[in-house]
């Protein structure tokens, strides 16, 4: 995983080791790095936790918006009064509904952030215990959607678009009762190490936001008191030093991110 911690935070330097193999950073021209007004993004999961938090923060930037969650009700309640922000409820393990969110947001498309995904069951089952049929459920969410989104996406990408693919350290570090959902997340981002290598004209990073105190987490450990976990609006300009910098594609923390700039 990339160490930032000891970076320049310039983000028009290329990080050391940052780029994936055969991969070199694309050079956006600066006047369209600055021109975030107007540009078209995808967000998945943004009714609630970092999903919204970054939708509020690129609504306010200028992004032109397609964002959805499962729930019609919470999705418009959330997105409420944010401008130029197109509100689609639906499943994204359902093929349908992600036709109407790509479409919905018109094109050329400048960013793609996969970040809905389901935790399966709760409390975590050990492997031994896991049902197979829960176990496809989880990866139709956190793996399948997501590349089939990219898929639908690149004949409608910018030039030096970003995709933007929220992964976790569960998907690195063998944690006990979390090899659903880790081992989910570690498939997703060794898809995006090679669509990075495929795509080197776009920017596709896989981000470790770390712990949140979010609706997820909680799920994750019933009936613990998570309130020592940071907002998930702690994550977002990390997530915004990608989407507006020229970090090269590759496996990124947050928190390296965030320390990087500071």
């Amino acid at each position: 995983m990339e160490d930032l911690s000891e970076q320049t935070t310039k983000d028009d330097e290329r990080v050391s080791g940052g780029a994936l193999p055969g991969n070199e950073p694309v050079d956006r021209p600066a006047a369209t790095l600055l021109r975030m007004s107007g540009m078209r993004g995808i967000i998945t999961g943004a009714s609630r936790g970092l999903g919204l938090a970054l939708t509020r923060a690129l609504s306010g930037r200028g992004w032109q918006l397609a964002v959805d969650a499962r729930s019609a009700v919470g999705l418009e309640s959330a997105v409420a009064g944010l401008a130029d922000v197109v509100a689609v409820a639906g499943d994204v393990a359902d093929p349908d509904h992600r036709r109407r969110l790509v479409d919905a947001v018109g094109e050329p498309i400048d960013l793609l952030v996969n970040n809905a995904s389901v935790l399966g069951p709760s409390p975590l089952p050990p492997l031994a215990r896991y049902s197979v049929r829960e176990l496809r459920s989880v990866y139709e969410a956190n793996v399948f959607a997501p590349l089939a989104l990219v898929q639908l996406s690149l004949p409608r990408f910018a030039a030096g678009a970003r995709i933007v693919n929220i992964v976790s350290d569960a998907a690195f570090e063998a944690y006990e009762r979390w090899g659903g959902y880790g081992s989910s997340k570690a498939a997703l981002a060794q898809i995006t190490a090679i669509l990075g290598t495929e795509h080197p004209g776009l920017r596709v990073y896989a981000v470790d936001p770390g712990d949140m105190r979010t609706q997820m987490q909680q799920e994750a450990f019933p009936g613990e008191d998570i309130s020592d976990r940071p907002p998930p609006e702690e994550s977002v300009p990390g997530l915004l030093r990608l989407i507006e910098g020229h970090l090269p594609s590759g496996l990124y923390r947050v928190n390296d991110l965030v320390a990087a700039s500071a």
